[in-house]
Order: C-alpha cells, then structure tokens, then sequence
C-alpha cells in the first residue's frame, strides 16, 4: 500500500467528530502491518486529546467486516465489566470511536479500510522487559481472559482460520519433507528427526479442545510483551493492545506463546545455540502473574496443561519456520541466507530445554495454581 498523503488523512478525518479541532497529524509506532497515525485534538477549553488512525492492512486481514466485528463486540464487553468493577474503562481496554455516520470503520475512495481508536495516555509498551515488567504483562493478558472467561468464544469469526491447528502445521511439514523442493532436507535431518519424534503431542490441546476438555476461550493469538500497555504512573499492566487477531481457540495458545517468546534469553534467530534456553525466572515471573489474574477463571486441567500450553507453541513455531526454510523462505521475510533455520534451532533448543526443565515448571505451575 502506498504512503498516504496528509491531505487523504484530513479529508478522512472529517468523517468523525472529535468534538475539537484536529491539529497535527504524525505517524506512530513500530507495527509493521497496518499505517498508524496519532491524530492531535484542540478542543475548546484550551486542553488536546489524542486518538490513533489506522489503515488496516487487508492483505492480511481480508474480511474487514468480521474482523471490526470482533474487536467491536469484545472492546464493548469488556468495557462493560470494566465499569462494574469500578475500573476505567477508557484506558483498560481499546475504545473504538464510530465514524459520524455511525460506522465501526470506513472505507475511503481508494478502497482502504480506516478505523479510529482513542489513545491511552501515560502509559507504555516494552519491546524487552525485565522480570517484574514480564510479570505485568502476564496480569494484564491474563485479566484479558478473566474479562472475557463468560463471553460466547463460538460466536466470533476464525480471523485466521486453522493458526493454531498444530497438527496442521505437522501435515505440512511432512509435506514439506517430502517434496524437499529445493534440496535442503539432508542438511536438516536432525531437525526433522526432532519434530517426528515428537509427531504425537501434537494433537494434545486440539484433541482436548474437540472434546470439550479444555473451554473455548475468547485468545488474542498474538501476546508479544509490546502489545501490553503499563501504566506510568503504576507501572502496573495496564492494557492489552492490538486485538485484529482475536478469536477463538485456547488460553494455553496465548499463554504458550508468551513463554515461547519472551522467557527465551536470546533472539529469535540467535545463530549461536549456546546462548538460548528458557529463563526459569522469567518463567515463573510470567506464570505468577498470568495466575494471579487469571486462575479463578481456569480449571484444574487447563492450569495443569500450562507447560504444554509453553512447548506446544514453541514447537509449532520452529515446525513453521523449518517448514518455510524447507520450501524456500517463502512466507516470514529474511534478512539474510539461513534465518528462517536459525530461527527454527533456537526453538527447537528451547524445547528440548523446557522438556529437561518439565518437573521444575510443572511445580511452578502447582505452585501459583
């Protein structure tokens, strides 16, 4: 999508009220799917208000529609717990501003879906933490489920259908095997060996979904720490941000993911293997806090499946990145030869790291339970 220009955005902006006179205009973040923009109100009495512009990118999200719907019908519900609790609802969840026609997003001449968000201020998202600001985002993530523990999951779109269906991913990667499109498997045999010898835990969490054993449950599907606000003032979890991929599937998905990422002491493609493992520390700071706000609502067997919940996300991950590595580095974007591999080591070394740590993190788990 090309850059917009000023003059596009202002005429845009004409469509919502502010109850002020906008002022300045400036791109924000560092998001790398949709354009953001902050958006500087004057309003009467002398003060500014701020609120946040976005392009959403539909190349990714292509139903515009249900994807709004979601965030929509999830912002609203939270909202209203939020206030029945004494909250402020305002800066604890996202509020969607409504074009003056009444519409949740709009569509401009180009044929780009804009949606307009008020900004919470006095507060920050991390792109590393330390364990105490690991642990405030685990509260926040986990009072996003315990907000939203009663809300109907099934009736939200599958933004992204199939993303967590790890035994899906595994199809696919056996399928990449075999084809071995561009010869790369023979050099990759001990990686390969390693995802088959672990080809039935796969299915553990889909199958217990299936079931009925473990509740569907309303997931964010991307729990980075950057998408958790802290409060300045606080310095307490604040809010979780970008919900476009909000939709049904497994709190072990968005809690696995968390640990996957950020308790890991290295990059994501770190080359050198030496230097990652899972931090027990940050494992146990996420853990506490995730409980601390989340527990009531999980069951027994939910809580007892949280290591699970851990590994299952970090092997998914390595499988896609071998899978993508195998079939040429097709679908996450490289920077150099040899990343999407790189990446996929130092999340297989993280497993095996959390299988020689199991016990450990099962008590850890029993522990805050």
């Amino acid at each position: 999508m090309t850059q917009p220009t000023s003059e596009r955005i202002e005429s845009l902006l004409t469509r919502y009220d502010f109850n002020g006179a906008v002022c300045h205009i400036d791109a924000f973040g560092n998001g790398h799917i949709n354009d953001t923009f902050r958006i500087v109100v004057a309003m009467p009495d002398g003060t500014t208000s701020l609120w946040i512009l976005q392009r959403i990118n539909t190349a990714v999200f292509q139903d515009v529609a249900a994807l709004m719907n979601n965030i929509s019908s999830v912002t609203a519900f939270m909202q209203k717990k939020i206030a029945a609790r004494g909250g402020d609802p305002l800066r604890e969840t996202l509020t969607l501003l409504p074009s003056t026609d009444g519409h949740i997003f709009i569509t401009d001449e180009c044929g780009d879906s804009w949606r307009v968000y008020r900004f919470i201020e006095n507060a920050t998202s991390f792109q590393s933490a330390d364990s105490n600001i690991f642990y405030e985002s685990a509260r926040a993530f986990g009072n996003f489920l315990q907000l939203l523990s009663d809300y109907p999951a099934q009736t939200l779109t599958e933004i992204i259908p199939h993303f967590h269906d790890t035994p899906a991913r595994f199809r696919a990667f056996v399928r990449a095997v075999k084809e071995d499109k561009l010869g790369r498997a023979a050099s990759v045999r001990r990686e390969i060996e390693f995802l088959l010898d672990r080809e039935n835990e796969a299915a553990a969490l889909t199958a217990l979904l299936d079931e009925g054993k473990l509740p569907l449950r309303v997931t964010h599907n991307d729990t980075k720490l950057n998408n958790v606000l802290i409060d300045d003032r606080t310095g307490r979890g604040l809010c979780v941000i970008d919900l476009d991929t909000v939709m049904p599937g497994s709190a072990l998905y968005d809690y696995g993911d968390s640990i996957r990422f950020g308790a890991s002491t290295a990059a994501e493609d770190e080359p050198d293997l030496s230097r990652v493992e899972m931090s027990m520390d940050l494992f146990e700071a996420y853990t506490d806090g995730y409980l601390e706000t989340a527990g009531s609502a999980m069951p027994p067997l939910e809580k007892e499946l949280m290591p699970m919940g851990a590994k299952l996300m970090t092997l998914e991950c390595g499988m896609r990145f071998l899978t993508d590595y195998l079939e040429g580095d097709h679908y996450f974007k490289i920077h150099r030869e040899g990343q999407n591999l790189d990446r996929a080591r130092t999340q297989l070394k993280l497993v095996a790291d959390m299988e020689s740590k199991w016990s450990d993190m099962q008590h850890i788990v029993a522990r805050f339970s």
